[in-house]
């Protein structure tokens, strides 16, 4: 009932907002995380230029609640009049693969506009290990097992995902300890609690790994990263083996395609400046800018290989 309601408000919008030009009032950007997070920032640059170039503010809007999912839910429901967007990152298509009461689904609810930018994800060691490269890495896991912990940002996190998949290639068994960010897991593997990690690697990852604070193994793309220079891919080790996180602005499912489109546009030029690109590579991260349709796709298919592994590993979250 409640989509049909929204089909009919976009059907009036179209009807209605011609003399309208998109956007014609504020525009929310709910971002379903803490400020100062990868897709908050992400946020705020884009909302500042957006704001600039279409006329009405971009205001960005942190909803944490339950780990953002009831925020992710609100954007669903709202009017489809693109004048409410979502700033969300990759756990997005894999939530709903791991909390069953979830009432939103990512394909069905949501209209992609783009995927902004993707962070590659780097697997990292405390120092003490005495490792540095995956292949002496796993072989030492083997040895040790349990007595080895891997941290998380959370126990439906990327970062858990990604090291559940890494463990499932590598026929490894280390324990997860799951934190409540990604800050306290990279604090804990600074000190030595924790002794591994594979997780988003941007933000101030690159210089702890510089200054010899944590050793870099691989990364987790299938190409090498300029953010980490001279640093293997995991899949040399294990051909295929490739995760990443990303950041990515959706619509209300049934948002007029011409909404969709005007903001797609604006974002695109917007991206084809280069100081916008610097202040992206600034924070670790590649520009994307893609089709609404490339965003799609890699919802479908971001949802299809975490489902392998979930069912694969019965993973579930309450």
């Amino acid at each position: 009932m409640l989509r049909a309601l929204l089909g009919c408000a976009a059907v009036l919008w179209v009807l209605s907002g011609a003399a309208q030009p998109y956007p014609s009032k504020p525009v929310r950007i709910v971002v379903p995380a803490s400020p100062g997070g990868a897709s908050d920032l992400v946020a705020r640059l884009v909302a500042a230029q957006l704001s600039e170039t279409l006329g009405q503010p971009f205001i960005v809007e942190n909803r944490v609640t339950s780990g953002g999912i009831v925020g992710t839910q609100q954007v669903a429901e709202s009017p489809p009049d693109g004048h409410t967007l979502l700033a969300t990152f990759d756990t997005f298509a894999s939530n709903a693969l791991l909390f069953k009461s979830l009432k939103w689904d990512p394909i069905r609810d949501f209209a992609p506009v783009m995927q902004l930018c993707r962070y590659p994800q780097v697997l990292l060691v405390h120092p003490s290990l005495g490792v540095h490269n995956v292949r002496d890495f796993v072989a030492l896991a083997k040895q040790r097992g349990a007595q080895l912990n891997y941290a998380s940002a959370g126990p439906a996190s990327s970062s858990r995902l990604a090291y559940e998949l890494f463990k499932d290639v590598a026929g490894i068994d280390t324990v997860p300890v799951h934190y409540k960010g990604g800050g306290p897991a990279l604090q804990d593997l600074l000190s030595g609690q924790v002794q591994v990690m594979l997780i988003q690697g941007g933000g101030p990852i690159p210089q702890y790994v510089k200054s010899g604070k944590l050793i870099a193994l691989g990364i987790s793309s299938l190409s090498p990263s300029k953010f980490y220079p001279g640093l293997p891919t995991i899949a040399d080790t294990y051909p295929g083996f490739a995760t990443e996180s990303w950041v990515a602005m959706l619509a209300p499912a049934a948002t007029p395609k011409p909404a969709i489109e005007r903001l797609h546009g604006a974002l695109a030029k917007m991206f084809a400046e280069p100081a916008m690109r610097e202040r992206f590579e600034a924070q670790g991260c590649d520009i994307v800018a893609g089709t609404p349709e490339d965003l799609g796709r890699v919802l479908r298919e971001d949802q299809a290989k975490w489902a392998r592994l979930v069912r694969a590993k019965n993973i579930t979250v309450e």
